[in-house]
Formats: structure tokens, sequence, C-alpha cells
């Protein structure tokens, strides 16, 4: 197995929830016609602690004011050396990002041979984590069509998710599945080492029982 370099990062990271529904197989599975901003990525950190500007502990110089409380949603990201996998946490979700190119082959939905054991391992930590709701969704780069990869996406999200049913326990587990082509990519398509980390396909779940 390669050796893994680890670097930890802090991001902080808003979004508008936006839902549709279908079912696949056993387990409940909904999938947006239309999807926009991907849903669950909203701020989970607490509202800022109110403060008072008169209080005397405070040691503001004279005529200073205090600026207006800002609180950040704070995000650790591991990754792999090769980037082929990431894995980010906030203090309420767990987020795996897999590069499509460890799952598939190019173009394609179909697995490889090594995906089955990397879904699984993810697996394993939603039934950990008892998580409740399970959100799958695949991105492309901007090579090709739009509607070319928005197919291929949402192709490749339905696949992890048919895997991921097989191993995860809890029966009444939700799965949101989208597919979003080359919408929000996390690097730049102008290169390829860009467009490998943004043909990928994200499992996010939340972290203990508070699915």
């Amino acid at each position: 197995m390669t050796t893994r370099h680890r670097v930890a990062a802090a991001v902080a990271v808003s979004s508008v929830v936006i839902a549709g529904a279908h079912l696949i197989g056993a387990t409940a599975a909904y999938a947006a016609d239309k999807p926009t901003a991907p849903p669950g990525t909203e701020p989970s950190a607490s509202a800022p602690v109110p403060i008072d500007s008169s209080a005397p502990g405070l040691k503001i110089p004279q005529g200073g004011t205090l600026a207006p409380a800002k609180v950040l949603d704070i995000a650790e990201v591991v990754e792999d050396l090769g980037g082929e996998q990431r894995r980010q946490e906030t203090n309420q979700t767990v987020m795996m990002a897999l590069q499509s190119e460890v799952l598939f082959p190019e173009n394609s939905a179909v697995f490889n041979a090594q995906a089955a054991a990397r879904i699984q391992a993810i697996a394993n930590e939603i039934n950990q984590q008892k998580a409740t709701r399970v959100r799958v969704f695949g991105f492309t780069d901007d090579q090709g069509s739009y509607e070319h990869g928005k197919e291929l996406s949402k192709k490749r999200a339905d696949a992890v998710q048919v895997e991921l049913a097989k191993t995860v326990t809890n029966p009444g587990v939700i799965f949101d599945v989208r597919g979003y082509s080359e919408d929000y990519p996390i690097a730049d398509n102008g290169t390829e080492e860009g467009r490998k980390k943004n043909r990928r396909v994200e499992i996010t779940f939340p972290r203990g029982a508070a699915g």
C-alpha cells in the first residue's frame, strides 16, 4: 500500500438545501431531477457568543470598537498522497471523496476490481456512526457536454449507493443520490491534476447518532 501523507486545513462552507425523491432497491434513495447546490453543506457551527463591548475585562484601545461577531464552520481535511481519497470532517458530518479513477474505468459507471473494497470500508464507518441519512453525490470535470457529464455523474453515484447498501446494516437508512456534472469543482479544470480531483464521488453522513 502506498504511504499516505496527511494534510489538515480549515475551511468555511455554506449552501442551500434542495431535495427530490425516488426509490432504489430495499433502502430509500432520493434524487433531484434538477439539483442546484449540493444539500447538507450548511454551516454547522453554533451561533456567536454574545459579548458586552462595554465589559471592563475587555482590553480595547481607546476609541476602538468590536467587529461584528462571526463564527466559522471549521472542517478538518485529510487527503492521501495521490489525492485519490479525501476525508473532510466538521463537528457534525463526515465526507469521503473518492476520485472516479479509483472506482471506474474512463467514461464508465462500471466498477473496477478495487472499488468494492473501498466502498465497503466507508459503509462500515457509516455503520459505526449509526447514520440514518447518507448523501452520495457524483461530479465530473468540464470535458465533454454538460448533459453527458450529468448522466455519467448520476450513474456513478447510483452505483456507489447500491454498493453501500450491500454493507450498511441499518434497514431504515435514507440515501440522497445526485449527479452534478461539472458543477461545483474543487480544483482547476485547466489542468489534468485539477480535473482528476473534480471527477469524484462524495459520500457524506452525520457523525455519531445525530443522523
